[in-house]
């Protein structure tokens, strides 16, 4: 569960990507109607402006909305889940597959399975 969990993390980090991506392309895209504007091409600014400047990416949405939805819908009760059944199972212990892992091929070389250094 704890591995999912981390899959969890990786889609949500790409779901800010992809907010902070149509973001910044939405203040380019503000920034160069701007400048055709100042050009002199007013009405080919003001179109493109009407037509995209500010447009949902999704039905009555901006990207800010998909991740806060994101967050509260599927993120939170999946991390609450996580955590619960951590505690249950595994007295709240996180990355137990890779402690023991980190156990056995230390003590398999030879150097102390916690210790600092090499």
């Amino acid at each position: 569960m704890s591995e999912a969990l981390e899959w969890v993390e990786r889609a949500r980090g790409a779901l800010y990507s992809f907010h902070h991506l149509s973001g910044r392309a939405d203040i380019i895209l503000g920034e160069a109607l701007d400048a055709l504007r100042e050009a002199g091409h007013e009405r080919v600014a003001a179109e493109v402006r009407k037509e995209l400047h500010g447009r949902n990416v999704l039905d009555g949405r901006w990207t800010f909305q998909i991740v806060e939805e994101y967050d509260a819908l599927y993120y939170r009760p999946f991390v609450t889940a996580e955590e619960r059944v951590r505690g249950q199972l595994v007295g709240g212990h996180r990355h137990v597959h890779e402690a023991r892992m980190k156990a056995d091929e230390r003590t398999g070389a030879g150097r102390d399975c916690w210790g600092s250094g090499a």
